[in-house]
């Protein structure tokens, strides 16, 4: 399996919460792990919003340590001109916030570039 995962679901690798074990689970089976460039900020946007939430800071240090050791290992799929562009029609067409728009580009562009099908991860309920 090739797995595209957006931010909701790459953050619960790092993070325990309710579809941690899921998403962990299908990291394990899958050949190929991407998520889109701007997934970096928005993982350390979330832990650092956890914390101030009540994650105990320690814990999100290490949350955050870790996924930037993983980081090198992702497939990351670049913001380019086009991709935006591409999320421009995708954020009109669907109602989508900027950055799910800019993940569902990069998912799709990812896909195409191999030509054969992607599983999307998401916990968005919008972006499903």
């Amino acid at each position: 399996m090739r797995l595209y995962l957006d931010t909701s679901a790459l953050v619960k690798r790092y993070v325990v919460e309710q579809g941690s074990s899921e998403t962990i689970e299908m990291v394990g089976r899958a050949e190929l792990v991407a998520t889109s460039l701007i997934s970096r900020t928005e993982v350390a946007a979330a832990v650092a919003k956890a914390v101030r939430l009540g994650l105990h800071g320690e814990t999100g240090r290490t949350a955050q340590g870790t996924f930037l050791s993983h980081w090198p290992f992702f497939v990351r799929i670049p913001v380019t001109e086009a991709l935006v562009s591409r999320a421009d029609t995708l954020a009109w067409d669907y109602a989508l916030r900027g950055y799910d728009a800019v993940q569902l580009a990069s998912a799709l562009t990812w896909q195409e570039s191999l030509g054969m099908p992607v599983t999307l991860a998401t916990f968005d309920r919008e972006l499903w």
